[in-house]
This record gives C-alpha cells, sequence and structure tokens, in this order.
C-alpha cells in the first residue's frame, strides 16, 4: 500500500511530524496541498440538504487536495492508497491492528475512514483485530486526517465533486449523494497533531454575534444528514 501525505510546503510547523510520517506509513510520499485561491463555487446549493455556509478558502484547498489525491490513485491504477493530513500522529501498537484489517478488506472499491475520534457509530460490525473494529458507521462523522481510498472510490468521489459546494469532510457524509460505501475503523491509533503543530489551517474568524446563528445552523444541518443513515 502506497501513502499519500497532504501537507502545505508554507506550513513550517507541521515539516518535522510531515518527515516522521514519511518513515512510519508505508510507501509514503508527500502531495503538495492545493490553494484555495482563485477557485469558483457554488453556495452550497448543488445537493439536498443545502449546505448553510459558504466555504472559505482552506476548507476549498483541503477539499482540491483531497480530490489530487484521488486522481492520483486513478492515474496510478492502484488498487488502493492511505491518504492522511500533515497533523496525523500514531499510536503504533493499536495502528499495526487497525493496519491488520486494512490489508484483510480493502480493494478498489473500498473508502475506509480512519478518524481520530470516537464519533461514527456502527451500524454494521465487520471484523476486529485486537481491539481495532472495521464497521459500517450509520452516520459517517466529519473529518479526513487519514482514509484508505480505493480506485473505483476515487473514480466515483472525483466525479461526486466536479463542482464543489461544500467541504469535503461535508460531502463525504452524503453516501446518498456520491453512492460509495463508507466503512470507519476503531480504535485507529489515529491522533491528530492540530492545536500542537499551530492549529488548524482552515479555522473561521467568526464574529460573536454571529456564533448563536451558525451553531443554529450547523446542528439543523447536521440533523438533516443524521436522518439519512447509510445501510448496513
Amino acid at each position: 500500500m502506497q501513502s499519500l501525505i497532504i501537507h502545505m510546503a508554507t506550513a513550517h510547523a507541521r515539516k518535522a511530524n510531515v518527515e516522521t510520517l514519511c518513515q512510519t506509513l508505508p510507501d509514503a510520499r508527500v502531495v503538495d496541498a492545493e490553494s484555495g485561491e482563485e477557485c469558483v463555487t457554488r453556495p452550497g446549493d448543488l445537493h439536498t440538504p443545502n449546505y448553510p455556509f459558504a466555504m472559505n478558502k482552506g476548507e476549498i484547498g483541503c477539499t482540491r487536495s483531497h480530490r489530487k489525491c484521488w486522481q492520483w490513485i486513478v492515474d496510478q491504477d492502484v488498487e488502493y492508497a492511505l491518504i492522511c493530513e500533515d497533523d496525523l500522529s500514531i499510536d503504533h501498537a493499536i495502528w499495526k491492528q487497525a493496519m491488520g484489517l486494512v490489508a484483510q478488506h480493502a480493494n478498489a472499491n473500498s473508502f475506509i475512514r480512519l478518524p481520530a475520534k470516537a464519533r461514527d457509530k456502527s451500524i454494521k460490525n465487520i471484523d476486529t483485530n485486537g481491539v481495532a473494529r472495521l464497521f459500517v458507521p450509520k452516520t459517517i462523522g466529519l473529518q479526513t486526517v487519514c482514509q484508505v481510498v480505493g480506485k473505483n472510490a476515487a473514480k466515483a468521489l472525483l466525479k461526486a465533486t466536479e463542482e464543489l459546494d461544500r467541504p469535503v469532510d461535508t460531502l463525504l457524509q452524503m453516501h446518498w449523494v456520491h453512492g460509495q460505501k463508507i466503512h470507519t475503523i476503531f480504535p485507529n491509533g489515529v491522533k491528530e497533531l492540530t492545536q500542537e503543530l499551530g492549529g488548524s489551517t482552515i479555522q473561521k474568524k467568526t464574529i460573536t454575534g454571529q456564533k448563536l446563528s451558525r451553531e443554529i445552523k450547523r446542528k439543523w444541518y447536521r440533523w438533516l444528514v443524521g436522518s439519512k443513515p447509510q445501510e448496513a
């Protein structure tokens, strides 16, 4: 399995962690992160439910960076590859168990999330290896710090993101749009070093008076997405 590490060259605080990941992950290479500049997006109206927020430049760049990795998988004709972001950290003991599940179950049709947080709730258990558990999540969680993506899954996701109207992790939740079955492995040994490495590269600054409105919209959108669970 090959590994793709998304990294923006100007994120100097993350360089040492990228070097560690290059030494740790199988057949690893760095993928230059894409910019969010000069990219036309739609106002959250391509799919139902509508996304209530405008994408910022960081979210656009993140989405384009993942598309770049998906395209690489297709172009290189590899069965599947691991895609991670440059704030990934690994607990090696549990990670080894998770990679055992990947080796046994991943194929060209796979999209397997390895999230840092226990947000995905199982609707169907598939397999276990030590404490690591592979399952179908009822509602697909947010964040894209680490995942295994198959060639056919990459093709489906590229088609679903030809136009952008919402962040990549939000689009991935919409299995009824992209048609890709999503699996999760958790526990998995994955941690995020976002704060330790200087904070998120896609953070938004929100005026205090707007926070309540945003939170209401966010919770309503989350409820709408949660009302469309994956099938077991």
